[in-house]
């Protein structure tokens, strides 16, 4: 379903469930987008584990590890890299330092001096260099031999880096998904968990688990259609009907989409309802092994919002309010979906009693 289609109780549809043309009108946006909640007690939901077939979920996950990346990987926020300090993160097993020139312009390069190998996660910013603090060896935008400089990507949520390790055809820049076109409010939470990528995106491509687990977060949840398993690219993505809490009694209610477009990415678009055209994007990057060998992988989310609603133009007044509140929310969400990802990695990572490891 295009997500330009109307999705809405209110799409003119034909027998078969399928829009064939738009309202001719489309309804007037409620003054108050809240409404009051009547919800069943967490233990009398709807069951939803018939529909959850762990076969479509691994099929939709397979699909997306098949997607090409260009060998991009998103490194943070973008407001997490800063004029005048550098920004250091392990990606894929290597280490990564990111800063800005004077201009504002985004670098990269290997997190780790050529001179001795210091760390230079912490190296000082002047100018345009980056400036080792062992013995004040100069790494700047061009580089030098021994310490190659990646590119990089910045789009104004997240910032990118591309190493061309994991057997890719490099691309000029990174895949994204939908993102609103008019003015929005990013937010860039980050949660590390004990995981791969794949756990990660396998549990966003699970949307029956979402009232359930997180009843907190969300109610009224419904997916209204799920890829088949031989689905082709342009239909592969979920479409889901579900109510955002506000607080105890209320919600807005919303249908939105959810699709991968590259493999360590999914992305959740409000396709109707309050906020159409937002969406949180779950960036899956992997990170290198803790001291007790796990796997790491940090869960990058961004949520860039939109609304059509005059005030919202205002929004960035009082964006410094707003983007620790959304963080927070989204932290919470994911301190529950990271213990989703480690145990499914546990699992396919664990051989069962009596098999030889």
């Amino acid at each position: 379903m295009s997500a330009h289609q109307p999705t809405g109780p209110d799409a003119a549809a034909s027998p078969s469930g399928i829009a064939d043309e738009p309202p001719a009108a489309k309804p007037a946006r409620a003054a108050n987008p809240l409404r009051r909640l009547h919800r069943p007690s967490w233990a009398d939901q709807e069951p939803t584990w018939a529909d959850a077939k762990p076969g479509l979920i691994r099929a939709a996950l397979n699909r997306a590890q098949a997607r090409p990346s260009g060998g991009w990987y998103v490194v943070a926020g973008s407001r997490e890299v800063r004029p005048g300090r550098a920004f250091g993160r392990p990606v894929a097993g290597r280490e990564v330092v990111a800063w800005r020139s004077v201009d504002g312009r985004l670098h990269a390069g290997p997190g780790a001096c050529p001179h001795l190998g210091a760390a230079l996660c912490d190296a000082p910013v002047v100018g345009d260099t980056l400036v080792c603090r062992w013995h004040g060896m100069p790494l700047g935008p061009e580089g030098r031999r021994g310490w190659r400089t990646f590119a990089t990507h910045d789009d104004g949520a997240l910032v990118w880096v591309r190493l061309g390790e994991d057997g890719q055809t490099p691309t000029e820049a990174p895949v994204l998904g939908p993102r609103p076109a008019a003015a929005a409010l990013a937010t860039v939470a980050t949660v590390i968990g004990r995981c791969e990528p794949e756990d990660v995106v396998a549990n966003r491509l699970d949307p029956w688990h979402g009232a359930w687990f997180h009843p907190y977060s969300f109610t009224a949840l419904r997916v209204l259609s799920a890829p088949p398993l031989d689905c082709p690219p342009a239909e592969d993505r979920f479409l889901v009907e579900v109510t955002f809490t506000v607080g105890r009694r209320y919600g807005i209610p919303v249908y939105a989409e959810f699709s991968c477009p590259e493999p360590r990415t999914v992305t959740m678009e409000i396709v109707d309802g309050e906020g159409a055209g937002s969406v949180v994007e779950t960036h899956a990057t992997p990170l290198r092994p803790g001291p007790d060998g796990l796997p790491r992988t940090a869960v990058i989310e961004a949520v860039v919002a939109h609304s059509e609603r005059a005030g919202f133009r205002h929004v960035h007044r009082v964006a410094a309010a707003v983007r620790p509140l959304v963080a927070t929310a989204a932290k919470r969400l994911w301190r529950d979906d990271i213990a989703y990802a480690e145990r499914r990695h546990a699992l396919r990572t664990t051989p069962p009693p009596g098999r030889p490891s």
